[in-house]
């Protein structure tokens, strides 16, 4: 049998990988363009799912969800820190320690840790096995976003390299 944690580290660095490669074909002047007025922009979704991986670091390292006592501040936070990405540099460099946030969460788990499951206190729960493959997941939904506007800005083209 596979080793879960191990496998988690490899999923979260190639997706990351993948979705770093896809962002790469974002032409400059299409970074910040969004199809509406609230849509988010390639940057800001590159910020959003880069920021996300130190998040996910955090929970799989303390075992637990976050509390959020409210909700209207937590999410005006999260756009400050998304919206002061403002470059391809900052989005890598984003990528990378939050990629190495998660693995060494991950590290610091036991075989017996993938046995909990988290309560998140708002009446819902989340398995260790869900939550170590959360990060790589998660940058995966987000590259759909990044493929959808490319096709926005009638980019057809499929990236292989």
């Amino acid at each position: 049998m596979k080793n879960p944690i191990e496998t988690a580290k490899k999923n979260t660095i190639e997706n990351a990988e993948i979705f770093l490669r896809n962002f790469s074909h974002v032409p400059d002047d299409k970074l910040n363009w969004s199809p509406t007025p609230t849509s988010k922009s390639a940057l800001r979704i590159a910020a959003h799912a880069s920021l996300y991986l130190h998040r996910f670091a955090e929970m799989i390292a303390t075992q637990s969800v976050p509390a959020v006592n409210n909700l209207d501040e937590w999410l005006a936070e999260v756009h400050a820190e998304e919206t002061a990405i403002k470059n391809r540099d900052q989005v890598d460099a984003a990528f990378q320690s939050g990629i190495e946030a998660v693995n060494n969460a991950l590290d610091s788990l036991t075989p017996a840790d993938l046995e909990n499951s988290i309560d998140s206190g708002q009446g819902w729960s989340m398995s260790m096995t869900f939550l170590i493959n959360l990060p790589a997941w998660h940058t995966t939904l987000h590259l759909g976003q990044i493929d959808y506007l490319q096709t926005c800005w009638n980019d057809q083209t499929i990236y292989t390299s």
